[in-house]
């Protein structure tokens, strides 16, 4: 099966070179998602939940089709806050397994950073 990479980013201001999406088969593995640096949780949860969308949209898939998603938040103390927006956005029929861990994460201001793995038709 061939394997596809899109959304390379360029080595810039010290960040690694990674894919946004990667594609093999009926599977898509996205890169961990983060917001703008500002705002609270339930802010950059919206806005990670939204790109996350957008990236499945991309690749042929939909949040009806999250198999695992890997949550990291900046303080365990938002945990209920930032569930707040999750359980609004997952589809329930079809709510995949999840992890959520307290982390430091990349950059000042993060509050939240979401990485998922979902299934698609493939073509």
């Amino acid at each position: 099966m061939d394997v596809r990479y899109q959304g390379i980013t360029a080595a810039t201001h010290g960040l690694p070179v990674i894919s946004k999406i990667v594609t093999r088969g009926d599977m898509v593995y996205l890169c961990g998602v983060t917001g703008d640096p500002v705002g609270n949780v339930r802010d950059q949860t919206r806005q990670v939940l939204e790109r996350i969308d957008r990236l499945l949209a991309a690749a042929g898939s939909d949040k009806s089709k999250l198999l695992s998603a890997q949550v990291w938040l900046a303080d365990m103390a938002d945990f209920d806050a930032h569930n707040v927006v999750w359980n609004d956005w997952v589809d329930p029929a079809h709510p995949p397994v999840r992890a959520c861990v307290g982390a430091t994460l990349w950059q000042e201001g993060l509050r939240v950073e979401i990485m998922v793995t979902a299934a698609r038709d493939a073509s």
